[in-house]
């Protein structure tokens, strides 16, 4: 019985070190307390909000709660935030400038996040948010 436990054990620590190695993001503490702070506001924002559609309000708040329940992990990709980065174009184009302020706490998520995929990617720290531009559009 004893060595069945050491084995076991044996193969715990084995498969967990090997888990362990698996790539992952992860965000710092200062930013998991910022894009909290980012989140809460934002949700405050879009729930008074009368110029939503209540379908769209709702799938933007329930964007915004999947996103909360998962700043806590270790996350292999960063496709949620981004999506709401997608969202925020979204947002713009049907509100214009009404949605600036949403618009300005959605960029601060996208730079903490681009921060985070960067420094985890070992990119230089001064590398900037790529953006995508409209090919008919000078930059």
């Amino acid at each position: 019985a004893e060595s069945s436990k050491i084995k076991i054990e044996r193969y715990k620590s084995k498969f967990k070190s090997a888990l362990s190695a698996t790539f992952a993001y992860e965000f710092s503490q200062g930013d998991l307390e910022k894009i909290q702070a980012l989140i809460n506001d934002l949700r405050g924002q879009i729930a008074s909000c009368e110029l939503f559609e209540e379908d769209h309000k709702n799938r933007l708040l329930n964007r915004l709660e999947k996103l909360q329940s998962e700043l806590h992990k270790r996350i292999s990709d960063l496709d949620r935030f981004w999506g709401l980065i997608g969202d925020a174009g979204v947002v713009l184009g049907k509100l214009g400038t009404e949605a600036k302020p949403i618009v300005d706490r959605i960029t601060e998520i996208a730079n903490i996040v681009w921060r985070t995929q960067s420094r985890s990617e070992e990119l230089p720290s001064d590398t900037p948010r790529p953006l995508l531009l409209d090919e008919s559009t000078p930059p």
